[in-house]
């Protein structure tokens, strides 16, 4: 898949980067790329820059990509003060994938579709975390929406801690649309919400797409509407909610568990 990743450059012509290209920020965010096959034109590196940077040239040439020795004070301007490690890398811009492409991934693994639907999640370092969390539980992918949702900018690929070149993201125009794609074709779909049953309690095997409604809101009306069940997290304190990512990482990982208990049955 393609990536869209990180930010408008915004840079002017000495940095030698086109308005119309993506930066992936920071060693580990720019290795996952160079390893998923991410689309990069050119990697630029502080050339006393150590450690790690010398394996991500190495990677970047094994796959011919054009390594440019770019000052540190350069490579700061590029991406608007970012903490760029010494390494940044000019992707072209990304393409997010479909939500028949999700599908699809989770057929070619001979697996029940597990896919995380972020309904509005505007805090770029919630979708960042909740994609690293995905990625790491085994989902298939992630569904956002185009409008009130943050996007794959730079905070959510660095979040991501590269999660983000590995795992697809499908960008659609109406959410509830999505969510009926996935139920004709036999997922269902589970809202997180304090009013619902005790996630313990509830069977998350099978197909299933996880609703995780946004930080002061949580799901919207229309969305709300279109699940099959409604889960929540037992609040025994004084505080009655969680950040979100924190609250999708507990769900993603009891739809994990529950998982892995069945694949053990089915053997």
């Amino acid at each position: 898949m393609a990536n869209d990743n990180i930010k408008n450059t915004g840079a002017d012509k000495n940095a030698d980067v086109d308005r119309d290209r993506q930066l992936i920020v920071g060693r580990n965010a720019v290795t996952e790329a160079l390893k998923s096959g991410a689309a990069i034109d050119k990697l630029y590196v502080n050339p006393t820059a150590g450690g790690s940077v010398k394996n991500i040239i190495r990677l970047a040439k094994e796959r011919g990509i054009p390594v440019k020795d770019t000052q540190e004070n350069k490579l700061s301007f590029m991406c608007g003060g970012a903490a760029h490690q010494g390494v940044i890398a000019s992707a072209a811009c990304a393409e997010y994938v479909s939500v028949e492409d999700i599908l699809e991934k989770a057929k070619q693994k001979g697996e029940d579709p597990f896919i995380i639907i972020c309904d509005e999640i505007e805090d770029p370092h919630n979708l960042g975390a909740i994609i690293r969390t995905a990625e790491a539980a085994g989902a298939h992918g992630i569904i956002i929406p185009k409008r009130r949702s943050a996007s794959l900018d730079t905070t959510v690929y660095k979040t991501s801690a590269g999660a983000a070149s590995w795992l697809p993201v499908a960008r659609v125009a109406n959410l509830p649309s999505a969510i009926d794609k996935l139920k004709q074709c036999g997922v269902w779909i589970y809202g997180t919400d304090g009013g619902g049953e005790d996630y313990t309690k509830a069977d998350l095997k099978g197909a299933i797409g996880l609703v995780i409604g946004s930080e002061g809101f949580g799901m919207g009306r229309l969305v709300k509407e279109k699940c099959d069940c409604i889960v929540s997290l037992p609040m025994k304190g004084k505080i009655n909610s969680l950040n979100a990512s924190v609250a999708a990482g507990i769900f993603m990982y009891e739809i994990a568990r529950q998982r892995a208990l069945a694949d053990v049955k089915k053997q």
